[in-house]
């Protein structure tokens, strides 16, 4: 998934839903902040701070616009999985440039990466950024898992002291967190009306000039070859991770049988079966993403099959295995089965990063798909190991 408002998203599973809150925030009121619950303001020991304004509430950390080299390579290590679940900011009221009382108020998680998106799209800009409290999850799927949703939003109107900030009463929110915000509760509650932004951060200083008025094509969510390749670093080092134990397994099971001695053996067919897993994996985790829209299906699971089975033809017409004999046969029918079974399973995985899926549509998949999946990669490696003992 790619920017939004003022989100990045990022390849977890991310399933949209409606908020499943049932109980809204009571002690909020419009413009007042109850007395148990003090104002809270971030504090300044975080490196992307500038500065900080006073305000009637106390003072209000100063953000840049600018991103820092330490900001890009935060960026780098969490699109390759290193302290992603991690990556978070304090929630809480930001200050970005010198914003007064009627300056604009977006609101974003406290992803790291979401925040800045948010702030890196608004170069000499004046405004409130309101960060939220989503677990460290960007806004999509802190949407759909309720973190991003009514009550934090009502909470965190109330702790941030804005009433007594601002004196107007417009929230600017990312269009895609509509699934986990009620507006009209949010309206009900805190008296703040609430305005969905454009889908990508970019378009956010032609939405407010144009007075918070979105083109259509500000309200459509694309999903280019470039914003599928970004997601693919941590797909690809979620699927080593899991894999590195079966790949010494197969290659120390490829030492079993055959003529030459268990060493000889291991480099010919436990190398191969290494080398076999590993193209699987690319298959699945980098090659499915990048041809998304052109292989053929609906489901993510059908279009990791097909590439599973061309990858696993041009495989064995590279292995070329001796096919007048069974244990040729049954090496290449095993690669024909756990090839596709890998790659369907690793292409299904990236549904949480993609817009072409929904709650329903995931489920559907899983419980047809993932009983297949598990079927053909325990007779592939069957036909494997036979293949092994009998030659």
């Amino acid at each position: 998934m790619s920017e939004n408002c003022c989100n990045t998203n990022e390849s977890e599973a991310c399933i949209r839903g409606k908020e499943t809150a049932t109980h809204i925030f009571p002690m909020i009121t419009p413009f007042s902040v109850p007395s148990e619950i003090p104002v809270s303001l971030p504090d300044g020991e975080q490196p992307f701070v500038v500065g900080s304004i006073e305000t009637p509430v106390g003072r209000v950390l100063k953000v840049s616009s600018t991103l820092s080299w330490r900001d890009h390579w935060g960026t780098i290590k969490a699109r390759w999985g290193v302290g992603r679940m991690n990556y978070t900011i304090e929630p809480g009221l930001y200050a970005l440039g010198t914003p007064g009382n009627q300056s604009p108020v977006l609101v974003t998680a406290n992803y790291k990466m979401s925040f800045d998106r948010l702030r890196e799209a608004l170069p000499g800009r004046d405004a409130w950024l309101l960060v939220l409290d989503t677990d460290g999850i960007n806004v999509w799927c802190a949407a759909g898992k309720g973190t991003f949703g009514t009550e934090e939003l009502l909470r965190r109107i109330t702790v941030s002291g804005l009433t007594k900030i601002i004196t107007h009463k417009e929230l600017i929110l990312p269009q895609l967190s509509g699934p986990g915000v009620a507006a009209h509760r949010v309206k009900k509650f805190s008296g703040f009306r609430i305005h969905y932004g454009p889908i990508r951060a970019v378009d956010l200083p032609a939405y407010l000039d144009t007075g918070l008025k979105a083109t259509p094509e500000m309200r459509v969510k694309t999903f280019t070859l470039w914003e599928r390749a970004v997601l693919i670093p941590i797909e690809l080092v979620a699927a080593f991770k899991a894999v590195l134990l079966i790949l010494l397994a197969f290659f120390l099971l490829g030492g079993l049988g055959g003529p030459a001695g268990y060493w000889a053996n291991a480099m010919n067919y436990g190398l191969f079966a290494v080398v076999a897993l590993l193209t699987a994996v690319i298959a699945g985790a980098v090659l499915t993403p990048i041809l998304l829209p052109v292989l053929p299906g609906r489901a993510f699971s059908i279009k990791g099959f097909i590439m599973g089975i061309m990858t696993a033809t041009v495989l064995l017409v590279t292995r070329n295995p001796d096919l007048a004999f069974w244990p040729g046969r049954l090496e290449a029918l095993a690669w024909f089965f756990l090839v596709p079974a890998c790659t369907a399973y690793l292409a299904m995985n990236f549904t949480g990063a993609s817009t072409y899926t929904s709650l329903s549509g995931v489920k559907k998949e899983m419980r047809m798909a993932l009983p297949l999946e598990i079927r053909a990669g325990v007779a592939g490696l069957v036909f494997w190991l036979v293949s092994r003992v009998i030659a």
